[in-house]
């Protein structure tokens, strides 16, 4: 149960922040004439994804007629989710800082083009995060006695209604948290629910005759963690952490989970400077003598004059 509810906390937070970026920059902008537009793009991408999740429901419930064929399905579905949760995870730690000035950027491309591109761009922000909901909810539930039933139907719902709370007294500016803080935490506890979507993914596989070891336990320790307490039911609905894992299973949950939350918690490493180049000294510069003038040119020999004496030859 809380596994959904902070799977629809945290998919409804970052939803709802994209939606009070788009709106407050329209308010800001004079731009209250294009709100309907973007409520009509959120309320399509919504649409999209309730269908999305009743089509999974339908085809693992009403198309699959086997047991090793809903099996098989249920395991591809956990996989799946499994991807799309790791990758929204270290995408959001990512992209959280620069968020609202690309979202900014492209909504003032949209404006310029008209209306159904703001409801287009408004659209896609948000359907993403809600057939990713959809995707994990179902691998999620399913990990968890009872399925998708109303119990976790109602964690989602309370999760989405949660963050829109928050997200709306964020646009207000009536709270303010630390909103690094919140993703890192929520981050941290979604790659354990990860690991046990994957974990129970990989049970699917065995039970489905895909992957070996269905009877291969890896312990046994159902008399200390007590499945029917409250303690063993709080563990296995949020990470799925059972008292008789399969090896396959327990090899599955510690290969995921133990990686993925080092490489989450590890402080981004800022690239190096490139070091400054040391500053020579200038040699100053040579006085430049001045060009001496040129010799002048030989001039010819000047002719005797006329009236001069010419020896007169010997009789």
């Amino acid at each position: 149960m809380f596994a959904t509810y902070l799977i629809g906390l945290r998919e409804g937070l970052e939803a709802t922040l994209v939606v009070s970026i788009l709106v407050a920059f329209l308010v800001k902008s004079q731009r209250r004439d294009r709100l309907p537009q973007v409520w009509a793009g959120v309320g399509a991408a919504v649409a999209l994804s309730v269908v999305f999740g009743s089509l999974i429901q339908y085809t693992s419930t009403s198309l699959l007629r086997t047991s090793e064929s809903r099996e098989f399905f249920e395991a591809v579905t956990s996989v799946a989710a499994v991807v799309f949760v790791t990758w929204m995870i270290f995408w959001m730690r990512k992209a959280a800082r620069s968020i609202a000035g690309e979202l900014r950027g492209k909504l003032t491309e949209a404006l310029a083009v008209g209306s159904l591109a703001v409801a287009g761009m408004a659209f896609l922000a948000v359907v993403r995060e809600g057939l990713e909901t959809a995707l994990i909810f179902y691998a999620a539930a399913e990990s968890v006695a009872g399925g998708t039933g109303a119990g976790s139907l109602l964690a989602l719902i309370g999760g989405i209604v949660t963050a829109v709370v928050i997200g709306f007294g964020l646009y207000r500016s009536a709270l303010k948290i630390n909103l690094s803080r919140f993703f890192t935490w929520t981050g941290a506890l979604l790659i354990l629910v990860a690991a046990g979507i994957l974990k129970y993914g990989v049970h699917d596989f065995q039970e489905a005759g895909v992957l070996p070891g269905l009877n291969n336990q890896a312990f046994d320790i159902s008399a200390t963690l007590d499945p029917n307490a409250w303690y063993g039911a709080l563990l296995a609905g949020m990470f799925n952490i059972t008292a008789a894992p399969t090896v396959l299973e327990l090899v599955a949950w510690v290969a995921y989970a133990v990686p993925v939350l080092v490489l989450f918690l590890r402080k981004p490493t800022q690239p190096p400077k490139p070091a400054a180049q040391p500053v020579r000294p200038t040699q100053p510069a040579q006085p430049v003598e001045p060009a001496q003038p040129a010799e002048p040119a030989a001039t010819p020999a000047e002719p005797a004059p006329a009236d001069a004496a010419v020896p007169s030859p010997r009789a």
